[in-house]
């Protein structure tokens, strides 16, 4: 079982015989005296994509759902559907984009480090690495002696995504980007 307060976006549990997974998490914390605090949660049935929305108190319990975790390399992507290969059996398992929702950004041919999360042998969902390391392909030109100062300025890198970072960085540098904050972390 799973307390509602211990729940993460990507947790897979079961309500009324159907598995669902956490999209959104917002946390709500009332202001008066002895009140509870409130977790609305986003969830997507993992089956047919429907969402529910749910809110939980701090101490409810969730049934969750025993996963088999397996780690896989992201191969190619084929009209809404994204393809991953097993890189231990080499197994090949289909995703479409409706269920990575906005993981589908982070994802670049033959990128590792990514694990499938099976249930009854097909595919629920990823997770991602938690940072990945790409070049900046469009950034405003290096401001020279930018080093004190903590200025950012957008960066596009050679996924698409734009980033913050800061203002010494130029175009052609390699920088680690958080996967899940979509935030520059690094230079790689």
């Amino acid at each position: 079982m799973l307390k509602a307060s211990n729940l993460k976006k990507g947790n897979v549990v079961a309500i009324s015989q159907q598995i669902y997974m956490a999209k959104h998490i917002d946390v709500k914390t009332p202001s008066a005296r002895g009140a509870l605090t409130l977790y609305k949660v986003r969830l997507m049935n993992v089956q047919n994509g429907q969402k529910l929305d749910q809110t939980f108190k701090g101490n409810d319990t969730l049934e969750d759902v025993e996963l088999c975790r397996r780690p896989v390399q992201y191969i190619y992507k084929e009209g809404d559907l994204y393809t991953f290969m097993d890189t231990e059996d080499y197994n090949q398992y289909t995703l479409g984009g409706k269920t990575l929702d906005d993981q589908t950004m982070w994802l670049i041919d033959n990128l590792d480090g990514i694990t499938a999360l099976l249930n009854d042998g097909k595919i629920i969902s990823i997770e991602l690495p938690q940072s990945i390391e790409l070049d900046i392909t469009d950034t405003a030109p290096a401001i020279k002696g930018a080093t004190a100062t903590g200025r950012t300025k957008p960066a596009t890198l050679s996924n698409g995504v734009v980033v913050h970072v800061p203002e010494y960085m130029e175009v052609g540098e390699r920088v680690k980007a958080n996967t899940e904050t979509g935030k520059f972390m690094s230079r790689a």
